[in-house]
């Protein structure tokens, strides 16, 4: 049987927590960031859980996560 392979942009956005959820980075800090409050940014910096319906689809993309 062959191996199973992990995809690496997949692998490259999301991370699994120690109870194993999946972690992400969060949207909207790239540019216009002066328009932003600090409140905001500082609040973008903190990573966020994936919502449970895209769990499995992810799950399949790391498989050995």
């Amino acid at each position: 049987m062959p191996k199973v392979k992990t995809n690496r942009g997949a692998a490259k956005r999301f991370s699994f927590t120690a109870r194993g959820k999946v972690k992400r980075k969060k949207a909207y800090l790239r540019h216009i960031l002066s328009h932003k409050s600090a409140t905001q940014k500082r609040n973008l910096r903190k990573a966020g859980i994936v919502a449970p319906t895209d769990v499995k689809a992810i799950r399949r993309l790391l498989p050995n996560g």
